[in-house]
């Protein structure tokens, strides 16, 4: 019997494409914040590389691997936390300015995985009730 998988529904692309942007967004705001707008030390800091784990994940969530989105949505408090800490720790207003939007990207992250992975499950949990109740 071949399983008919149903089209993925307007919120489960929106919260993939929500997760994928946060997750850029994240990159890229790491990268500037570290290189160019208040580095630790001048010409840059290696607290850059802070963004390589951020990559890893890139692809899982682009090609829709539920997994991906499980993982993610506890490793993106590690990177919370730091934004948190830094937002209440950094004395230049700029510093303080970036660690706020690093947390906010981290909230919406992690609420577009938590919300992916939950419109999925349902989904399956209402095809398979589906298949059972059509001969």
């Amino acid at each position: 019997m071949k399983t008919i998988t149903p089209p993925a529904s307007f919120s489960v692309r929106a919260t993939r494409w929500l997760a994928v942007g946060s997750l850029v967004g994240l990159i890229v705001l790491g990268l500037a914040w570290e290189l160019w707008l208040a580095p630790l030390r001048p010409g840059g800091s290696l607290l850059a590389l802070k963004v390589l784990p951020l990559v890893i994940p890139l692809a899982g969530l682009y090609k829709n691997r539920m997994y991906t989105y499980r993982w993610v949505s506890l490793m993106i408090w590690l990177y919370f936390t730091e934004g948190v800490v830094r937002a209440w720790s950094d004395t230049n207003g700029l510093g303080q300015v970036l660690a706020l939007v690093e947390v906010l990207l981290c909230l919406m992250l992690f609420a577009a995985c938590a919300w992916h992975v939950r419109l999925r499950l349902r989904n399956a949990k209402a095809a398979r009730q589906l298949e059972v109740s059509t001969p």
